[in-house]
């Protein structure tokens, strides 16, 4: 199991995680990135999404669960 932590604060809305894994990432109305799901059993783009991060806002953490 993997769990995505997002930084907020960080982010600088620039859309590119939004744009590399739409399925999982959305734009917000404040002009930041929002995961629409936190816990994933895959990966999958997620992790695309993690090195386009021009700020370092998204990390992937895979648990012990």
């Amino acid at each position: 199991m993997f769990v995505i932590k997002h930084d907020k604060v960080a982010c600088i809305g620039c859309g590119s995680c939004a744009a590399i894994c739409p399925n999982n990432w959305e734009m917000t109305s404040e002009g930041k990135s929002n995961p629409i799901e936190i816990n994933l059993d895959v990966v999958g783009c997620n992790k695309d999404a993690e090195a386009a991060c021009p700020v370092g806002a998204i990390k992937i953490i895979e648990t012990k669960d």
